[in-house]
């Protein structure tokens, strides 16, 4: 089968490999659509830390943010899944450390990470091998383009939840990405006010668009109290910037990663009573963003600017976009186009 791979940083090619068969306790799902992450563009050009750490190595197959339909199961898994719609969890723990038996597989010492970590190859390929215990069903209310968002979905929707809201409260969401646009979608849905900062440029736009009540560069941000402040951005600088905006006695939630340390001053938490909070991927977000997706309470597709197969993911990567692109962040791949 047809597979997208990372042979070196920014060097790639779509190779031919073998073809997957289910281990016990795997199925192998048919993939349909796939989205690019800014993850997959830091393991491309090098500068993912796992690199450094030994946790990843060239080569490498791409893809965490999937979906498609179970065509195969391996011993010890329901012949039911056989045909069923699916995505599935990034994160794979060993199962057996105190970690893994918490519910907290997702910072397993020993995890492996669907197309990021220990090797375990993603989606960008025809079709992919995981366990069953990752699966998450998708009902036909969510299509193949909102499956595909259900990975970050999940993310976005760990940050409202860990912001603690009530109704009418207000938020700033640092940064405009995939990440701060579906948090923003989540924090509508709640029933949130909510605004965006961000580089001027057309991602703010978008996010009034979206139905952001309000959209500013640093500039222009007025100084309005807030009872949350969630940094989805990738700034090393904003964090510091979410503890002197967010007001006394409330949340800062952070969820981006900057490519350098970011330096914040403990003290003004301490003197502010600030809760702050950080985040490690969707796991156990994926079930209750399907439940919105399904229900209509979130439509993430918007944020899908185009549909390119295979061969072209080396030049999104890049930095490409293609000719007719939408105003979104994110790129999906078809890997049977």
């Amino acid at each position: 089968m047809r597979a997208f791979v990372v042979t070196g940083p920014r060097r790639s090619e779509v190779a031919e490999v073998r073809r997957p068969a289910p281990a016990p306790g795997q199925v192998v799902v048919d993939i349909e659509r796939v989205g690019v992450c800014g993850t997959d563009v830091e393991l491309f050009t090098g500068d993912m830390a796992y690199l450094e750490q030994g946790h990843a190595a060239y080569p490498i197959r791409l893809g965490h943010e999937w979906c498609g339909t179970v065509s195969a199961v391996g011993d010890g898994v329901d012949a039911r899944w056989l045909g069923r719609r699916a995505t599935g969890d990034t994160m794979l723990g060993c199962g057996g450390c105190d970690r893994c038996r918490a519910g907290r597989a997702y910072v397993c010492e020993d995890r492996f990470e669907v197309g990021i970590r220990g090797g375990f190859p993603g989606a960008l390929a025809e079709r992919m091998a995981v366990p069953a215990s990752a699966l998450h069903a998708l009902p036909e209310a969510v299509d193949e383009v909102a499956g595909a968002l259900v990975e970050p979905g999940g993310s976005a929707l760990r940050a409202v939840q860990a912001a603690a809201l009530r109704p009418g409260d207000r938020v700033l969401v640092l940064g405009p990405g995939t990440i701060g646009l579906l948090t923003a979608l989540f924090l509508l849905a709640h029933g949130a006010e909510v605004h965006v900062l961000g580089l001027p440029g057309p991602s703010l736009g978008f996010a009034r668009v979206l139905g952001a009540h309000g959209a500013w560069t640093a500039d222009d941000l007025p100084r309005l109290p807030f009872d949350a402040v969630i940094d989805a951005s990738t700034s090393p600088g904003l964090p510091a910037l979410a503890l002197d905006l967010v007001e006394p006695g409330k949340r800062v939630v952070l969820i981006g990663v900057s490519g350098r340390p970011s330096m914040i001053d403990s003290r003004e938490m301490v003197l502010k009573d600030i809760t702050a909070v950080g985040l490690l991927g969707a796991s156990a977000g994926l079930a209750g963003t399907i439940e919105r997706y399904a229900a209509g309470s979130v439509d993430p597709r918007p944020l899908v600017a185009a549909t390119v197969g295979l061969g072209q993911v080396g030049d999104v990567l890049a930095g490409w976009r293609p000719p007719g692109s939408g105003p979104g962040p994110k790129i999906h791949v078809d890997p049977r186009a």
